[in-house]
């Protein structure tokens, strides 16, 4: 199963948590910082700003209102915060107060409903923490009266407001840079003035509930989602979750005007655009096992969209930077370490802001190099190596298309594998390397989302497929923690003892490397498989790597296999792997090697969008299952509908999570299962229903690289490869040679299936009533009415009806469209049919009998 990735393009989320953090160059505070790093000593004075006693008040009637928020303080005392650079950056309040947030569509409030019980948020509060960047204050100045109790307040609440500062710092620290001294300056004054972003605001609100507890609020102008509600929760188990409640932006509470109006949804589709983006790195990187790198990262940036003074970067939080240079000259940087003894001392921080000397101009050309190192690695035991934080081994800005040449220094004995096509050539001018150590350099073949690498004391297997090479890597045994599975020992000839005495059981510790030509068959069949369906393969050659644990993940030309993938089926036998649960681990090269087209190749535009990469990729292993083992399949997509039902302790479903197009929001504390039963099992299924309903509905419909859906892949391939898509391009890819039958109100759209499955969560029961059967002179007349229990309001639902002639052979006599609760529908079946059911072969994801 695919490793999730939050990395990858996706909500911009801020997640307050009480930090007490500070920088290398600190002394105890801000103050201590040297006199030419002006943004840490801002970044330091936004973290640990304090109330100001001057500015205590009596408020009532006051408001804030940022889009769909709305916050009232009815009646309260409120303080503020001290000046950064002349502004007020928050507040703390205490006495009655109320929010009210409406989400603007049937997703986010049953969202919002699964966590407060509510469609809409609306909630007193009794204490709030603000922070904000814009003139929040000045909007409540009016309805501010004097009060004498100033020092009591500051005494009573001073000290959980300063801890509560260090979380926005860096968002603060965002809009606050551009009032710092602009060194070396190119740009007059006036100009940089003029290049400030008027439309960057923000607003945080901590808030203590009094029935929800204490949740977080944000506007964000400058986030993909501008608006977001979220809390932090424990579980009994002692798991942290971070359940987000809703997230959204205005374009979304647009939607249904726009769907009124018949316009486009093109604009609502697009990702937020970054107003800068990486187009290459070069990365020189010198591993030192078992757990250090060390490495130097130029990366060359295009602004887009100027104005701005800091670049956020993210970095695995076991590294550390110690040095940024652009042109040639030092820059400033802020990498916040832990505190010494914390917690945080162990886990670190992943974002770097590097500050710009000026501020950016639209079309300007970046290169920054950065040096870092750390123990990123970690060692599993037999040669076995993996990155911790695999896609944060070097700083990236997310999920963006770039070119990659990556040349690695590491130890003899080793080996490393890395995205990319391998070239012994080193660039002109680098510095050649002692006796002692191996150089690899890999250069993609074309641009990637990202690059990663593994490194192990394995043996290779190697194996070809058309021009593609496939090289297997694996290691002799598996990982410390890996199960022993205790095998039967034989018994000694001519002991003159009973064999019942000597049978012994042992641990048996599977060998990788034994099972590896396996491994690597399987990805290359894979690979024709796909290729001769879906166009080429993207790359030169495909690595399969072993990696400790139970997931997997795929780079492009690179894929990470759990160890459990190098297992042999009497091996998954004695581990007690159940049926299904081996035919999921068998599949795992194959679905792993879906994802060179569908996550790496065609990419998705934001968090929401994920699910079709997950969800095809799983769907082409099973379509190469089914053509081989048709009861397998079965077997497999039975498992998927039967989890989504599976009641937890708490007795609640995955189901009901929420849709496919809520991504990691799916996991959370109420539903730890919710994004695997989701994201794999329930988008297994829509790819399903959207394969048959293409083929029932196609007269002559072929099979193989000819059938309907496949032949709208491989338009989804030549159309978007090496660009991200959205869940609605996808459905438009899907439409483009709709039959009339899947022509919902003689529409050429699938709206009806991306707002009722998608975008839906429904699993319903599809019942017969008032069949009737009238004879008619070439055939029978079949009228009656479909039932669609336990699903919602206007579901639409694609349903095959099927006659049963008197040999027990079955017909499609068509399909109908069932329409809400109760729709009639007439067809013609054949002349003496007296039976129909409706999709006999389960190709609708409908409950479990």
């Amino acid at each position: 199963m695919t490793k999730v990735l939050p990395k990858r393009r996706g909500l911009r989320i801020t997640v307050v948590t009480c930090l007490a953090i500070c920088t290398l160059h600190t002394v105890n505070a801000f103050g201590g910082v040297p006199p030419d790093k002006p943004a840490e000593a801002l970044y330091l004075q936004l973290g640990q700003v304090k109330l100001d006693p001057a500015r205590v008040y009596q408020v009532r009637g006051a408001s804030l209102d940022r889009s769909a928020i709305h916050i009232s303080l009815e009646d309260g005392t409120i303080g503020f915060t001290q000046d950064v650079m002349g502004r007020i950056t928050g507040a703390f309040f205490e006495g009655d107060g109320e929010v009210l947030l409406v989400p603007p569509n049937d997703v986010e409030r049953r969202s919002m409903s699964l966590f407060t019980g509510m469609a809409i948020l609306e909630e007193h509060f009794a204490t709030a923490y603000f922070r904000f960047n814009d003139d929040a204050a000045a909007e409540m100045q009016p309805d501010l009266r004097a009060t004498a109790e100033k020092q009591a307040f500051v005494e009573r609440w001073g000290t959980t407001a300063q801890n509560l500062a260090q979380g926005d710092a860096m968002r603060l620290l965002e809009t606050l840079s551009l009032m710092l001294p602009v060194k070396d300056a190119t740009l007059p004054s006036e100009l940089v003035k003029v290049q400030a972003n008027p439309g960057d605001r923000f607003l945080h609100a901590r808030l203590q509930g009094t029935k929800l507890g204490v949740f977080d609020l944000y506007f964000d102008s400058l986030a993909g989602e501008q608006v977001h509600v979220g809390q932090t929760r424990l579980t009994e188990d002692g798991v942290t979750y971070y359940n987000v409640w809703t997230s959204f932006s205005p374009a979304m509470a647009a939607t249904a005007e726009a769907k009124s109006k018949s316009t486009s949804h093109e604009d609502m589709d697009k990702p937020h655009e970054d107003w800068v983006t990486v187009q290459h790195y070069s990365i020189a990187t010198e591993v030192q096992p078992p757990k250090q790198i060390h490495a130097s990262a130029r990366l060359q940036l295009e602004v887009t969209a100027g104005g701005a003074r800091v670049i956020f970067f993210e970095l695995s939080r076991f590294l550390q930077v110690e040095s940024v240079v652009l042109a040639g000259q030092p820059v400033e940087f802020i990498h916040n370490p832990a505190v010494e003894g914390t917690d945080l001392a162990r886990s670190g921080n992943d974002r770097v802001a590097v500050i710009l000397p000026e501020p950016a101009q639209a079309g300007q050309k970046i290169e920054l190099e950065f040096v870092y190192g750390g123990e990123v690695l970690a060692e599993a035991g037999a040669g076995l190596l993996y990155v911790g934080a695999r896609g944060n081994w070097y700083p990236n800005r997310g999920m963006v298309m770039a070119e990659f040449d990556l040349q690695f220094n590491y130890p003899p004995g080793w080996t490393l594998v890395a995205t990319g096509k391998p070239s012994s050539i080193l660039p002109e001018g680098a510095p050649r390397n002692a006796s002692s150590l191996q150089t690899s350099r890999w250069i993609s073949e074309r641009p990637i989302p990202f690059a990663g690498f593994n490194l192990g004391k394995y043996k290779v297997f190697k194996t070809q497929v058309g021009d593609v090479s496939v090289e297997t890597y694996a290691t002799q045994s598996v990982e410390r923690s890996f199960p022993n599975a205790l095998a039967e020992q034989p018994e000694p000839k001519h002991s003159g003892i009973s064999p019942q005495a000597l049978e012994v059981l042992v641990p048996h510790r599977p060998s990788p490397a034994q099972n590896e030509g396996a491994v690597g068959e399987a990805a290359a069949r894979a690979i024709q498989y796909y290729s001769e369906r879906f166009g080429p393969y993207p790359y030169s050659h495909l690595a399969l790597t072993q990696l400790p644990g139970h997931t997997s993940q795929g780079w492009p030309g690179l894929v990470f296999l759990s160890s459990y993938a190098f297992l042999n089926h009497q091996e998954r036998e004695q581990l007690h792997y159940d049926p299904a649960g081996i035919l999921l681990q068998e599949s795992v090269p194959a679905h792993e090697a879906a994802h060179q087209w569908w996550g790496d190749l065609v990419s998705w535009n934001t968090y929401r969008d994920q699910w079709f990469s997950e969800g095809l990729a799983n769907y082409c292993a099973l379509m190469m299952l089914q053509d081989k083992n048709p009861a397998g399949f079965r077997q497999l997509m039975e498992k998927y509908r039967r989890d989504l039902v599976q009641k937890n302790k708490d007795g609640v479903a995955p189901m009901d999570a929420g849709p496919v197009t809520l991504g990691l929001r799916l996991l959370s504390s109420q539903f730890p299962e919710g994004y695997e039963a989701i994201s794999y099992g329930r988008a297994t299924w829509l790819f399903h229903m959207l394969r048959t309903m293409l083929r029932d509905s196609t007269q002559g419909s072929k099979s193989g690289s000819d059938e309907p859906f496949v032949r709208a892949l491989r338009r989804l391939r030549q159309r978007y490869e090496g660009q991200p898509i959205s869940t609605r391009q996808l459905m438009e890819v899907f439409a483009e040679d709709l039959p009339p039958s899947l022509r919902y109100e003689g529409k050429d759209s699938l709206d009806w299936f991306l707002d009722g499955w998608v975008n839906g969560t429904a699993l319903p029961t599809l019942e017969l009533k008032s069949v009737k059967f009238t004879p008619k002179a070439t055939g029978t007349a079949v009228s009656g009415t479909i039932v669609q229990k336990e699903a919602p309001e206007g579901l639409v639902t694609s349903v095959p009806v099927y006659a049963v002639n008197s040999g027990k052979q079955m017909v499609l006599l068509g399909r109908v469209f069932a329409d809400g609760e109760e729709s009639s529908f007439h067809v013609s079946a054949p002349a003496g049919t007296r039976k129909i059911m409706l999709d006999p072969y389960e190709t609708i994801l409908t409950r479990p009998k």
